[in-house]
């Protein structure tokens, strides 16, 4: 069998760097290697990637202060690509901090490649179900995260996510123009030359902790991301348009409530569509803190990507300033 390395970037990651070197080493199929890029980390995370070294013979760290938004537009597009130059397999996958992985993510994500069925595959990801916030629950489908293994997923994320590297290559590699939004250009370039595989039960196990400021302040840096990069207009329009028929709702109270009924009930079946089966079983509060989050989504989403597209500027990542971790 070809062997399998894993790659994976971090900046600041201190809380989860142990936990995502632990998954991956304990793999049913074992990677030949795990190179791990650091951007420059001060909190710590880059110790901890050097004394795990001296431990485990196949972990590869690299500390790269290039790979980090001061020096790089794209910054975890560059630690990816240093990543996967240093790899020796032909076959590689992606990793992320922040992720932990089931002991036989790497066998079915890779299978794909390995049986030769495909050169490209995508396993997706879902919140850990013992390490998960309310916001978290809440703000899950509008992030592209699942709330379970089965779940089907197309989302496009290099939290799980493998190729061959020639593959890789031959569409020059992760754009590293893109600050946020990088997997979803690598993914755009890929398809142009190689259908991807979906990889059931693949997915990478994702914990952001979420608070609501978090998760909001999450979507709108997703949403600005598109407006700088031109990328999803149809769901800016269907956003925008969210928006539209809310305000125009609120407007008729003066006249009739049935529009606002109609809308509200719209945006029930909105909040719920996605994954309704996986929050059989929870709280009204989860439930409650859902439909709100769903009802905020198109303002937050339809304003920033107008911001984007206007301002044509990334969206400022804290891990970035003075070396402050995301929280």
């Amino acid at each position: 069998m070809a062997p399998v390395s894993v790659v994976a970037t971090v900046l600041n990651e201190i809380e989860d760097i142990e936990a995502l070197v632990t998954s991956l080493l304990g793999q049913t199929l074992a990677p030949a290697e795990i190179v791990i890029v650091d951007g420059g980390s001060n909190d710590g995370t880059w110790e901890r990637l050097s004394a795990a070294k001296d431990k485990y013979a196949g972990l590869i760290p690299i500390r790269d202060e290039s790979c980090n938004l001061k020096r790089s537009p794209g910054p975890i597009a560059r630690g990816r690509n240093v990543a996967i130059s240093t790899a020796s397999s032909d076959v590689i996958a992606c990793a992320d901090a922040g992720c932990t992985y089931q002991s036989d993510w790497l066998a079915r994500l890779t299978a794909p490649i390995l049986e030769g069925r495909a050169e490209y595959a995508l396993g997706g990801s879902r919140l850990d179900p013992d390490n998960r916030t309310l916001w978290d629950i809440a703000s899950a489908p509008f992030l592209g995260i699942k709330l379970t293994d089965e779940q089907r997923d197309k989302s496009v994320t290099a939290r799980s996510m493998a190729f061959r590297k020639p593959l890789w290559s031959r569409v020059g590699g992760f754009p590293e123009t893109a600050f946020l939004g990088e997997d979803t250009l690598f993914d755009v370039a890929i398809r142009k030359v190689s259908a991807p595989a979906f990889v059931e039960k693949a997915k990478a196990f994702y914990h952001p902790r979420n608070s609501f400021r978090s998760a909001l302040r999450q979507l709108a840096s997703y949403a600005r991301n598109d407006g700088v990069l031109g990328i999803r207009p149809a769901r800016f329009a269907r956003n925008a348009a969210r928006c539209l028929v809310e305000a125009l709702a609120v407007v008729a109270l003066a006249r009739t409530p049935w529009p606002l009924v109609v809308v509200l009930a719209l945006e029930t079946y909105f909040a719920f569509r996605l994954d309704w089966r996986g929050l059989r079983g929870e709280s009204v509060r989860v439930l409650a803190a859902r439909w709100l989050f769903s009802l905020i989504v198109p303002w937050v989403v339809t304003w920033n990507q107008v911001l984007g597209t206007w301002q044509k500027s990334a969206p400022v990542n804290r891990q970035n300033i003075e070396g402050t971790p995301e929280s």
